[in-house]
């Protein structure tokens, strides 16, 4: 499992011109799944993105999680994480995981963060989506959950 955090101070979901999902300050996560990835990971990659330091504390240092700041979580299916880019010009998404199981894991993922994280609001497997968002840092992180 991947996990594109970015530090936001707001972000949404647009489809066909409809706003979806939208959250304040917290974290965009792009999530992307890969052959093998099991259902029964995903709590461990939840509490890792709940829990994970990248806001500040009064010294401004990072040392504030999600649940510390009460912050909005927003994740949007991105199965490109997964591609093989290590050669060519075109990216290889052999790694991916099918859309099939992609689709199972992002559906545990978003019912597990429902329970877990009230403020969760989540993109739309499958669909054309237009995602804005205003990093704030910038902070970006890539984090991998095996």
């Amino acid at each position: 499992m991947i996990g594109l955090l970015q530090r936001v101070t707001s972000a949404h979901v647009e489809i066909e011109g409809r706003t979806v999902a939208r959250i304040e300050r917290g974290l965009l996560v792009l999530v992307g799944f890969r052959d093998g990835d099991r259902e029964a990971r995903i709590g461990r990659f939840l509490e890792r993105l709940l829990n994970y330091r990248v806001f500040a504390d009064d010294a401004g240092r990072m040392n504030r999680s999600l649940r510390d700041t009460e912050g909005g979580l927003l994740l949007v299916p991105q199965f490109t994480l997964a591609a093989d880019t290590n050669s060519g010009n075109r990216p290889s998404f052999t790694p991916a995981a099918t859309p099939e199981d992609g689709r199972a894991l992002f559906d545990a993922l978003k019912r597990e963060a429902s329970r877990a994280w009230p403020g969760s609001a989540f993109g739309q497997f499958g669909a054309h989506m237009r995602v804005g968002l205003t990093n704030d840092g910038p902070v970006t992180f890539w984090l991998e959950v095996d």
